[in-house]
């Protein structure tokens, strides 16, 4: 006789093989670029268990995600003064080359931490 599972859903998620976490690092990184932290939130919530490659590159990406939106916050009341137009400026042109960056290390199986991101989620 067999008993069903007592874990709810089954237990841990089953880990992925090593070409579906460069995919999802990839396409968790480029998300970034059109649609903020939500990619990367997501990510990190979902795939956080299923191996430690997407689980890094999701984390890093959650992280400059997060450090972006506070520059644009900054920015934003800052360039009442117009010192927060070069930061703005910054922040956006940054927004877009670093996710690149790492979106490529991530498809060559490269670890990867973004530069100058505050480190929320470990």
């Amino acid at each position: 006789m067999t008993y069903p599972d007592p874990r709810p859903y089954g237990g841990s998620p089953a880990p992925m093989n090593p070409s579906d976490e460069k995919m999802w690092a990839v396409l968790v990184n480029l998300g970034g670029i059109f649609f903020s932290f939500f990619p990367a939130l997501i990510g990190y919530l979902v795939l956080r268990d299923r191996g430690p490659f997407v689980r890094s590159h999701t984390a890093t990406a959650l992280n400059f995600q997060l450090t972006l939106l506070i520059a644009y916050i900054v920015g934003g009341i800052l360039s009442v003064v117009l010192i927060g137009i070069p930061i703005l400026i910054a922040a956006g042109i940054l927004a877009i080359v670093f996710p690149i960056i790492a979106a490529v290390k991530a498809g060559s199986g490269q670890w990867y931490t973004y530069p100058l991101s505050i480190p929320f989620v470990r």
